[in-house]
């Protein structure tokens, strides 16, 4: 890779079964700790441009927008890290968002999203990285533009609340691990270069 060409990450959080959310059940699935939302906040200061679609950005506004009133419901933790992403350059993916958007620092592409991501990789420097948005997120994995993969694995097992199964839909992908962390002594991160594979792998 080129010192030019940009990094994409995809950023999910996932429970043990593979999913996204889980009706009923609080954000973080309510096993959020100080370490994790300590984390959270340290990489809302880092250099990235987060990459999102419509649905994800209209409940991520709102939700920072919630964090930084007096008598928002969030600890000072999570409304730290939420009011963090306001500061953060975005880019959003829709054809029925209109300008000018609300939540600051957020640019708009129309467009197809999976050639664009493809032009500003080629184009920008730095770190792309997803906020939840499955959908956008299986489609740059499907069209190899996807560097880097990283999780942070919940301890629940939501058999019967999960709702946005995350890996519906998705190619086979040899991951290679590059990092592993444990936050607050149960949520678990791990980071891998994924490989998008037309066969099952070899044992050579």
């Amino acid at each position: 890779m080129s010192e030019t060409t940009a990094t994409l990450m995809v950023d999910l959080i996932i429970s043990l079964d593979g999913y996204a959310s889980a009706e009923g059940w609080p954000g973080w699935w309510g096993l959020e700790g100080p370490e994790y939302l300590a984390w959270l906040e340290e990489e809302g200061k880092q250099d990235f441009t987060t990459l999102m679609g419509a649905n994800t950005y209209r409940v991520m506004a709102g939700m920072s927008q919630e964090a930084s009133e007096d008598s928002s419901g969030f600890s000072e933790e999570e409304g730290a890290s939420l009011t963090g992403l306001a500061a953060m350059p975005k880019i959003i993916f829709s054809s029925t968002l209109t300008e000018p958007l609300a939540w600051p620092n957020s640019e708009l592409i129309s467009g197809d999203a999976v050639e664009a991501v493809r032009e500003l990789k080629r184009t920008r420097q730095g770190t792309f990285s997803t906020l939840g948005s499955l959908s956008l997120c299986r489609s740059l994995l499907k069209a190899g533009l996807v560097d880097r993969y990283r999780l942070v694995v919940f301890p629940v097992i939501t058999g019967k609340t999960g709702r946005e199964r995350i890996y519906d839909g998705y190619p086979d992908v040899a991951l290679d691990m590059i990092q592993s962390r444990t936050f607050d002594g149960r949520l678990q991160l791990l980071e891998y270069v994924p490989r998008v594979i037309d066969a099952p792998l070899s044992r050579d």
